[in-house]
C-alpha cells in the first residue's frame, strides 16, 4: 500500500495535463500581475492594526526588527515557492509541488490543508470587510437591520448580508476571467497602497525622537499559561515568551508573522502565467519584498508619533494620527482597509479554486469540477460552488475562533514546499529550473525550523482542530481520492484525459 500512498507525478505529465484542451486555463497574467496580487492579499488589516499592537505589548520602537525578522522568514520559504513555481507552473501551488516531489497521499494531506486555510481565510476576511463598510455606512446615516449585520450584533437570525454579497460578486468576478481579477485588484491595490504611503510619508512629519527611547525595552518575563488555549510550545517544555528586550523581539516576530501570509496564493496563478519560468520567482518574491518595506516603515512611523506604552490596540495608526491633532487621516486609513479587504477576499477565493481544480484534474476530486469554461476558460464549477458556500459561511458565521486554522494551515504548507524542495533535487535533478533556491539544503532546513517555531507558538487549541480536519482528509482520500486517482489507474489512464473512473465522478 505505501508505493501507491507515496506514488509521485511526474513533472512532464502534470506539465502536459494542463495542455488538455477541456482542462486548460488561459495564460494572461504577467510578473506585475503577479506582484500585484501579492501586494494585494499580503497587506490587509495587519498593517493597520498589528503594528501598534504588537509594539505596545511585546517589542516597543523594536517592533520595525520584528517586521524583518518575520520577513526574512517568510523571504526563505518563498525562495523554496520560486523554484518550485517556476519548475512546475501549474496550478495548485504547494498541493502540484507535494505530486511531484512527497507522493500522493501528502499532496491529498495539503490540498486538503489549503482547501480549508483558503475558505476560512476569504469567509474571515469577507466579515472583517463588512465590519469597516458598516462603519462607513453607520457614518453616512445608513444602518442595516440587526438581523442583516452579521451573527455579532444579533438576538435571533443573523446573517452578515454585506460579506455574503461580497463574496458572490467577487465569484463572479473570478467566473468571468483572471486577467480581469487582475486589473481589478491592481486599481484597488493602487489605492490600498496610496494610502499606506499617505500614512508614511505624513506620519513622517509628526515623528518626535524621544518616542524611540528606550528602542528596544528592559525584557519582561510573561508566566507560562496552561490549559488547551496556551502555545503548544508552553505546555510542551514549559517555555513561555519574553515580551520587550531581545527575545521580546522575537516573540513580536511570531505575531507579525501572520500579517505577511498571503504570497503563497501568488503560486497558484503558475498555470495561467504567460512566462511562470521568468514571472513566478519575481511576482513571489517582488511582493514579499514590498511588503516587508512597508511593514517596516510603518512601524517606526507609528513608534514615531507616539509613545509605544500609549498606543492603542484595535487602530494605533489612525488613533496616532488623533493624538497628534490630525483626526482626518483616521478617515482615510478606514477607508483604505475596507478598500484593500476586497483583493485580499479576491485572491484567497482565487487560490482555493485553482487548488480544488488541480485535485479534480488528478481525479482525487469529482472531475465534473476540473472542465474549464468554454468563452472564458477559468475553471467556473469550483469557483461557483466554493463561492456560494463561502458566501453561506461568512454570512451565518464569526468565525473568530476559527480564524487561527488560517495561520496553522499556512506553515504547514510551507514546511511541505521546503521539503518538497530538497526531494526534486535529489530525485530529479535532470530537471530545467529556471529558478533555483539558493544553498540548498540549508536554506530549506532553515525555513523548516523557523517555521515549525511559528507553529509551536499557536495555541494547543489550534493544533486540536488541525488535526481533526486532517483525520477527515484522510478519510476522504481513502473512501474516494485513493481508487479515484488518474495517476492510480495507470499511464495510460493519465496520457487520456477522456476518461473517469469506473463507475466515477462525471466530467
Amino acid at each position: 500500500m505505501s508505493n501507491t500512498l507515496f506514488r509521485t507525478k511526474k513533472v512532464e505529465q502534470s506539465i502536459l495535463d494542463t495542455e488538455e484542451p477541456e482542462h486548460a486555463l488561459k495564460k494572461s497574467l504577467s510578473a506585475l500581475d503577479l506582484t500585484v496580487f501579492g501586494v494585494g492579499v499580503i497587506i490587509g488589516t495587519g498593517i493597520f492594526v498589528l503594528t501598534g499592537k504588537v509594539a505596545k505589548e511585546n517589542a516597543g520602537p523594536g517592533v520595525s526588527l520584528a517586521f524583518v525578522a518575520a520577513g526574512v522568514a517568510c523571504g526563505l520559504a518563498a525562495l523554496c515557492y520560486a523554484e518550485f513555481a517556476s519548475t512546475v507552473p501549474v496550478a495548485g501551488s504547494a498541493y502540484t509541488f507535494s505530486y511531484a516531489s512527497l507522493g500522493e497521499l501528502p499532496a491529498w494531506i495539503i490540498g486538503w490543508d489549503l482547501v480549508l486555510e483558503f475558505a476560512l481565510g476569504t469567509a474571515v476576511v469577507a466579515v472583517g470587510w463588512s465590519g469597516y463598510v458598516r462603519s462607513l455606512m453607520d457614518n453616512a446615516g445608513w444602518h442595516l437591520p440587526d438581523s442583516l449585520g452579521g451573527r455579532d450584533g444579533a438576538t435571533g437570525f443573523g446573517f452578515d448580508i454585506l460579506a455574503a454579497a461580497l463574496v458572490l460578486v467577487l465569484t463572479a468576478i473570478l467566473v468571468v476571467g483572471v486577467k480581469l481579477s487582475a486589473r481589478i485588484t491592481t486599481l484597488v491595490v493602487a489605492i490600498k497602497v496610496t494610502v499606506v504611503l499617505i500614512v508614511i510619508i505624513a506620519g513622517a512629519f509628526f515623528i518626535e525622537g524621544d518616542n524611540y527611547k528606550p528602542f528596544i525595552p528592559k525584557a519582561q518575563a510573561v508566566e507560562a499559561g496552561s490549559g488547551i488555549k496556551a502555545p503548544l510550545i508552553q505546555l510542551m517544555f514549559g517555555w513561555a515568551p519574553t515580551n520587550f528586550g531581545v527575545m521580546g523581539i522575537f516573540t513580536a516576530a511570531s505575531v507579525v508573522f501572520f500579517a505577511f501570509i498571503g504570497f503563497d496564493v501568488v503560486a497558484t496563478a503558475a498555470e495561467e502565467t504567460k512566462n511562470p519560468q521568468r514571472d513566478m520567482p519575481r511576482g513571489i518574491l517582488g511582493s514579499l519584498l514590498i511588503c516587508t518595506t512597508l511593514y517596516v516603515l510603518v512601524s517606526i512611523v507609528v513608534t514615531g508619533m507616539q509613545k509605544y506604552t500609549e498606543l492603542s490596540i484595535d487602530a494605533p495608526l489612525a488613533d496616532a494620527f488623533k493624538a497628534t491633532g490630525h483626526p482626518w487621516y483616521a478617515g482615510v486609513i478606514s477607508f483604505g482597509a475596507a478598500v484593500g479587504l476586497t483583493t485580499v477576499c479576491m485572491i484567497l477565493l482565487l487560490g482555493q479554486t485553482r487548488v480544488f481544480f488541480a485535485m479534480s484534474r488528478d481525479g482525487l476530486l469529482p472531475r465534473f469540477f476540473s472542465r474549464v469554461h468554454p468563452k472564458f476558460r477559468t475553471p467556473h464549477r469550483p469557483t461557483i460552488l466554493l463561492g456560494v458556500v463561502i458566501a453561506i459561511l461568512a454570512g451565518f458565521t464569526t468565525l473568530s475562533e476559527l480564524a487561527e486554522l488560517v495561520n496553522i494551515g499556512t506553515l504547514f504548507a510551507f514546511i511541505v514546499v521546503a521539503v518538497g524542495v530538497v526531494v526534486l533535487r535529489r530525485t530529479r535533478p535532470d530537471l530545467h529550473r529556471a529558478f533555483r533556491t539558493p544553498w540548498v539544503p540549508f536554506v530549506p532546513i532553515l525555513s523548516v525550523l523557523a517555521t515549525l517555531w511559528l507553529m509551536l507558538n499557536l495555541p494547543a487549541e489550534t493544533w486540536l482542530r488541525f488535526a481533526i480536519w486532517m483525520v477527515i482528509g484522510i478519510v476522504v482520500y481513502f473512501l474516494y481520492g485513493r481508487t479515484h486517482s488518474r495517476l492510480g489507474r495507470g499511464p495510460e489512464s493519465v496520457a487520456d484525459g477522456s476518461q473517469d473512473p469506473p463507475g466515477g465522478a462525471v466530467r
